[in-house]
């Protein structure tokens, strides 16, 4: 299991190592062919900033070669926002007083018409807050069922899950599974994920083992940009993805790094990045693997995706909607879920506060329609790529 490997990683080593980084280690490090670990630490350093524009042209050689210029289109569908995890950044946190919505067979089936008429997605991701007792195992079984007639690639972001789990659901038409780490700081993990499932790191950090040992196609994986130092948070995932692909080397692995926001929910980031900084750490990425799918979601702004769509990203969500039921809702039938409770903030046990929030998850910053978003990639000389998979495969 990758725990007892990240054991024997320090971070504060890590994070030393990565400062102590020079202009010849980058310059070694873009002259290679295949890269380490230690060779990704001096692409994201300091060091590396003079490089960018060279960094730039060979994570678009890259991409290019192994990708063509092409976008893959995928879209989410939230089905519950029920949550027994009280993660301190989250608007799903258990703590937050607003009603739960956890969809029922009908609402799945409108949500994928809805979303039919907005595009031609065949990539969907189902997701759900982590509430076992009401969107279980069973429950995901049943929501794939409903929409695999609409869609040729089905993944899913939910609660993590054992082994056998996974692999009952491949049967059932998954194709795929998006896991967010959110930070590998061990000592830290707890700060921001006091209780709940998600408070026990190692079950988290040890589910995309499960997962290879499913036979789940593709993986994702991902930190959150704003709880720790990001270089060394990266760089454990660049770790943990050298680990993933030796020992299941059959599965197709993509990554994220979405960063958070400043808010007024009560959490505002530790550490904050720099579209600058998020380009250095794509082109690093592609240049450290070329293979991996490299995805950005519609947390970032516009013309920042438009901007980095032929410079290392490969996938890209469009027309988002984090609120389940949000893609079949009339303009004015959300007002069913709105918060009824209008008290003023209240600190919880770990002197956070808690918000009355919306039914989002987090808020969207690309707001275009897919059609918007297709012209947009159209634009910048690329091509979309509704479809990836084929149900033919499973």
């Amino acid at each position: 299991m990758f725990s007892d490997v990240l054991e024997k990683i320090s971070w504060d080593e890590t994070t030393q190592k990565i400062a102590s980084k020079t202009d010849a280690d980058v310059v070694r490090a873009l002259a290679k062919e295949r890269l380490d670990v230690d060779d990704f630490m001096a692409l994201i350093s300091l060091a590396a900033v003079p490089h960018l524009e060279e960094m730039a042209r060979l994570s678009q050689k890259y991409t290019q070669e192994r990708f063509g210029k092409t976008i893959s289109m995928y879209i989410p569908l939230y089905l519950s926002n029920a949550c027994t995890n009280f993660c301190v950044y989250c608007g799903f946190n258990h703590n937050n007083p607003f009603t739960r919505t956890t969809l029922n067979d009908a609402q799945i089936l409108e949500e994928c018409k809805a979303i039919r008429k907005l595009g031609p997605f065949e990539n969907l991701l189902i997701v759900t807050g982590e509430a076992p007792a009401v969107a279980g195992v069973d429950y995901l079984e049943n929501a794939l069922h409903i929409a695999r007639p609409f869609f040729n690639n089905l993944s899913i972001e939910v609660q993590p899950l054992k082994a056998d789990d996974y692999y009952r659901l491949t049967k059932s038409g998954l194709n795929g599974v998006v896991c967010f780490q959110e930070t590998y700081h061990k000592a830290r993990y707890n700060v921001y994920h006091p209780k709940g499932m998600k408070s026990i790191f190692e079950w988290r950090l040890n589910g995309y083992d499960r997962m290879g040992q499913a036979g789940v196609h593709k993986i994702g994986m991902g930190v959150l940009i704003g709880l720790e130092d990001w270089r060394t948070d990266v760089t454990m995932m660049a770790h943990h993805l050298r680990y993933l692909q030796k020992h299941y080397w059959q599965t197709r692995y993509s990554v994220n790094f979405p960063r958070m926001r400043p808010s007024e929910s009560g959490f505002q980031p530790n550490v904050t990045m720099t579209d600058k900084e998020l380009a250095q750490l794509t082109f690093a990425f592609r240049i450290f693997d070329h293979d991996v799918d490299i995805s950005y979601s519609t947390r970032e702004n516009p013309q920042f995706r438009a901007n980095m769509m032929k410079l290392g990203v490969t996938s890209m969500s469009a027309g988002s909607k984090t609120d389940p039921g949000g893609y079949a809702a009339e303009p004015d039938s959300l007002e069913q879920f709105h918060v009824s409770d209008e008290r003023s903030p209240k600190a919880d046990p770990v002197g956070y506060h808690t918000y009355p929030q919306s039914l989002e998850q987090f808020s969207v910053s690309d707001e275009r329609t897919p059609a918007q978003v297709e012209a947009d990639i159209r634009r910048e000389g690329c091509e979309v790529v509704w479809k990836d998979w084929d149900k033919i495969f499973d």
